[in-house]
């Protein structure tokens, strides 16, 4: 059985529907930031030119969880191939995170039900970069509705088009390079040059991935009742419209979709800033909305699984 096989893949699905990020997992992830954390400091401390430093960086954080994860799957098939199937799914699943990103966003949700705004702005600040205090209600709703949309791709989509190509080792590197730029891909002083090869990076290993997101979830809108076309058009006339050259485009189609106006004026460390809007206000940021963007991340991953099996039985 190699690392691709489907079996690998729905095991990785299902535990990630089933169990999502538990605290009592020990995620990749934390270890990679800590790696990113301590690796920094040391290249500082060295003196050398930032830019060079970044790039030692993303190499040796990408190659250490890599060849730490061979290690970990060898190991685990010599032991027996059964183990080394059950250690692959594992490392697969922790590359996922729709019930995370999910469940996170459903207790904004909740709060913002109950009416308690202290709450939901609280809770939203845990997975939005922006200045959450005093946001009023469709403002936190868009930034529920935009956090989905936008990590379908890389918290969803990307790692499992990875994990489809490359297995747990293609879909690891992706979290290494992913967790790189949410820590160092900065434009500012600090990070400006430190971070650029982290940044770069990061937007080259999501070119595709963004764009196919935006497709799947057009591709599945019908079954959900939203109007595809309206998806298509708005993601290729805003799909630009973010400082990014990638997470515009899922947002854009979830908006044209769900017929909501993301994007617009945020706030980061107190400084407002305006970003061009994407899609059109058709009708208000409410939990409709918030559902409607929870149903396309699912279907969207749905949609790339079920062309997976098809062009699997078709190559078989």
């Amino acid at each position: 059985m190699t690392p691709t096989s489907p079996i690998i893949i729905l095991g990785a699905l299902l535990l990630d529907l089933i169990l999502g990020d538990p605290a009592w997992f020990p995620h990749p992830v934390v270890g990679i930031g800590r790696f990113i954390t301590e690796g920094e400091g040391i290249l500082r401390q060295t003196g050398m030119n930032m830019k060079w430093g970044g790039i030692f960086l993303l190499l040796a954080t990408v190659g250490t969880v890599v060849g730490g994860a061979w290690l970990l799957l060898a190991g685990a098939c010599a032991l027996h191939p059964l183990v080394g199937d059950g250690v692959a799914v594992i490392l697969s699943y922790s590359c996922l995170a729709a019930r995370s990103l999910h469940g996170e966003s459903k207790l904004v949700a909740d709060a913002l039900t109950r009416g308690d705004l202290p709450r939901a702005r609280q809770l939203l600040a845990r997975i939005v970069g922006r200045d959450t205090e005093g946001l009023a209600e469709p403002e936190i709703w868009r930034g529920a509705v935009e956090t989905v949309a936008e990590n379908s791709c890389d918290g969803v989509i990307a790692p499992l088009f990875c994990l489809m190509v490359g297995g747990p080792l293609l879909g690891l590197a992706y979290k290494a390079v992913n967790t790189l730029d949410s820590m160092v891909g900065y434009k500012n002083d600090r990070y400006l040059q430190f971070g650029w090869a982290s940044a770069r990076f990061d937007d080259l290993a999501n070119w595709f991935p963004a764009r196919l997101t935006g497709l799947l979830m057009i591709l599945f809108a019908p079954m959900v009742g939203l109007p595809p076309g309206n998806g298509w058009r708005i993601m290729r006339r805003d799909g630009r419209n973010h400082s990014s050259p990638n997470s515009g485009v899922p947002e854009a189609a979830a908006a044209g979709l769900l017929g909501v106006q993301l994007g617009g004026t945020n706030s980061y460390f107190g400084v407002p800033v305006a970003k061009p809007t994407l899609g059109e206000p058709l009708r208000p940021l409410t939990r409709e909305a918030w559902v409607g963007a929870v149903q396309l991340m699912y279907g969207a991953q749905g949609m790339l699984t079920l062309l997976y099996l098809v062009i699997l039985w078709r190559l078989r």
